[in-house]
């Protein structure tokens, strides 16, 4: 239930602050008196896109808060699983546009994501027009009337128990399947590597000569150009070997 409602610096409003009690409450007016500019704040809490034109002229920032009694919505879920603050009794959210450009969104006083405040906002305010209603195309709020009506609270938590062991299952067979897939990679890889040894016949011993002419090997620019030196030297007319040395 919506308990009030706060506008600041919003439009043509300075400062709002409306109190609603239990039961059915009117904002009346005739045509001009600022209902739709109450509606157009209301949307900032819902997610809606926010334009700074929107702002009082002269003020730097304009503040929407909405608190509400959330006490019969079993939403303590919503909450948690977005590892946000859950009250019951008093559930505030609050919308922040600056003259910058910047917007900020809370949720019980935690920053949050517009996202989150679009999904928590459409879970709290339905506003709708002739022949215009957004929440009851929602299969979410559908499904939820039917709950209600159908008083299933207990059926209800015992399918989201099964339902949540269900999808964890799920998860399991397929880090299971996962896990098999790699193993056959992993079988493949070394049964590969297992042939190349069998095929290189690799012999007792062979390693310390093979690593012998490696080195051998990393010396042979040196080794050749030292035998073409004594070979120059060796095959001159000019100098003696004896001198050369």
């Amino acid at each position: 239930m919506l308990q009030s409602i706060y506008i600041q610096n919003y439009a043509l409003i300075d400062t709002l602050d409306i109190s609603f009690t239990p039961g059915f409450s009117v904002i009346t007016g005739e045509t001009g008196a600022g209902k739709s500019i109450i509606l157009g704040a209301i949307g900032l809490l819902l997610g809606q896109r926010a334009d700074i034109k929107a702002i009082k002229k002269g003020a730097n920032k304009c503040i929407v808060e909405a608190r509400f009694n959330i006490s019969a919505y079993q939403m303590e879920p919503f909450f948690t699983q977005r590892d946000l603050e859950y009250d019951p009794d008093e559930c505030i959210i609050r919308r922040e546009l600056y003259a910058s450009g910047k917007s900020r969104a809370f949720i019980n006083d935690t920053p949050a994501s517009l996202a989150q405040m679009k999904e928590l906002g459409e879970k709290l305010i339905d506003v709708h027009s002739q022949h215009q209603n957004l929440l009851l195309n929602s299969e979410g709020f559908q499904l939820n009337v039917l709950d209600i009506l159908a008083q299933d609270d207990q059926e209800l938590s015992a399918y989201k128990h099964i339902y949540t062991e269900y999808r964890n299952v799920c998860k399991q067979l397929t880090d299971f399947i996962t896990q098999a897939e790699q193993s056959r990679k992993d079988e493949d890889y070394i049964r590969f590597q297992l042939e190349q040894l069998d095929d290189a016949n690799l012999q007792e011993g062979e390693q310390t000569g093979l690593e012998q002419e490696a080195e051998t090997l990393s010396h042979a620019e040196e080794i050749k150009a030292g035998l073409y030196k004594v070979d120059q030297i060796m095959s001159s007319e000019d100098t003696s070997l004896l001198s050369a040395a």
